[in-house]
Order: C-alpha cells, then structure tokens, then sequence
C-alpha cells in the first residue's frame, strides 16, 4: 500500500472522481489515517467514502467499483416476505422504532454472527464515530421489536437526499428484511432514489439490489447532497409497510 495517502487529522480526502484507485492491488481503497479524527466520517460520506477496516488495522477508506445500490422502487418484497409483513402489522406486540436506542441496533450488528465472516469491522471506535453522527442528526436506526425487545434493525446514514445502509442484524427469521422494507419504503415516499449498500452480496442482491459503476454512483450522490426535501427527524412506524402491500 505504499501509494496510499496517509491522512492526519487536516489532511482532505483525494476525491474519488478525479483520481483513479492509488494502489491498483488494493482497488477501492482511497486512503488510511491512524483514527477517525473529528469530522473525518462526515466529509467521507459526502464524498461517497466510507470506512472498513478491523481493530488490529488503520482506518481504511474505500471507495468501490462498482458500487452495491438499492433503488427503493427496485426493492424486491418477495411473496414470502409480504406474509410477514401482514403479521408483523396485525400482531400488536411488533413494532418499528425509530432513532430510540441508537447505540443498542449498532451494538447488535456488531455481535450478529455472519456466514463467512471471522469478527467485525464495527469496533468500538467505529460506535463511537457512528454515534457522533446520529447525535448531529446524519445517522439513524431502525428498530424491529417484540414486546419492545430488540429482534432486528438496521443502522443508516444519510445526508441530504442520499441514504447509506450500514449493517442489519437479525435475532428472528426476517426481521432485518423488515427493517430495510420500512427504509426503502420511507425513501420512496421522499424521494430518495439510492441506498448505498456499498459492496454486492448475494442476501442485497436478492432483495433488488444491483451495482453500478463508481462515476455513476458519485454524480448521483453530488445531486441528492443538494436535495432539501428531507425531515427530520425521521417518525415512522411499522404502518409504512404497507406500502409495499
């Protein structure tokens, strides 16, 4: 990685439209630093930059090609997933919850156990930078309940018009396809036209996510930046689901 920019905590981001990857072997990867420094997450958003790294690495900054995005209106709500809904709505125990217990849907995508995968990347720093975030309003959670136990959720990102899906978990069978059907459902109704979901697996795939190459991904995310039409804060309940009923 001996081309790789090593930011100190004022040092910008090289920006992924002008330059093409630094280190060819290592494709996506844009920049290290030695920690997230203050306001660091938030200019990398914006310029369509995110972090993944483990705890025994430096911060590493990515900027992939292609790039994972679910268009809200592409989102596949499956026969089998729209009887789940229709029981999560008429079962009073369930509901969704919005921005309650931030830290509490990070910490359990940090725990959730994935196939092929040894760890996580969301380490404590990681909470840290993400909670930062949600406390300035730009990051939010989704939380799926029962008997206002925590059984599912999804945390996000987003500035202006632009979404960025982070991590799900899931402690019963559907319960974070619940929590993405509720985000895109919410994104339709304002407008917002693509959800990052940053890198393509097959579970996204499945569930109407495609990728699209980089300068794509980046002109569209310069225009939702601009888009005003947003609230905030975010209230909805499990009654948006039925728009996909």
């Amino acid at each position: 990685m001996s081309n790789i920019n090593w930011l100190g905590s004022q040092d910008e981001f090289p920006n992924p439209i002008d330059c093409a990857d630094p280190d060819p072997s290592v494709p996506g990867l844009i920049a290290v630093s030695e920690r997230i420094y203050p306001g660091q997450l938030a200019r990398a958003y914006q310029m369509g930059i995110f972090p993944w790294y483990s705890d025994n690495q430096p911060v590493l900054w990515w900027s992939p090609n292609p790039r994972m995005v679910l268009k809200p209106k592409n989102f596949k709500c499956h026969d089998s997933l729209k009887k789940t809904i229709r029981h999560f709505l008429t079962d009073p125990q369930k509901n969704i919850v919005v921005d309650d217990d931030f830290g509490a849907v990070v910490r359990s995508c940090a725990t959730a156990r994935r196939k092929d995968q040894d760890g996580t990347w969301i380490t404590h720093e990681i909470m840290d930078a993400y909670t930062q975030l949600h406390e300035q309003g730009h990051a939010h959670s989704i939380a799926v309940t029962e008997n206002g136990l925590l059984i599912g959720g999804l945390y996000c990102v987003a500035f202006g018009g632009m979404v960025f899906g982070e991590s799900m978990f899931s402690h019963q069978t559907d319960a974070s396809k619940i929590a993405l059907a509720a985000l895109a459902a919410w994104c339709e109704q304002h407008q917002v036209e693509m959800i990052d979901c940053q890198q393509e697996t097959a579970h996204l795939d499945s569930l109407g996510a495609a990728p699209i190459s980089r300068a794509e991904f980046l002109t569209h995310l310069q225009v939702a930046l601009k888009q005003t039409n947003i609230e905030i804060p975010w209230t909805f309940d499990k009654a948006i689901l039925r728009h996909w009923l």
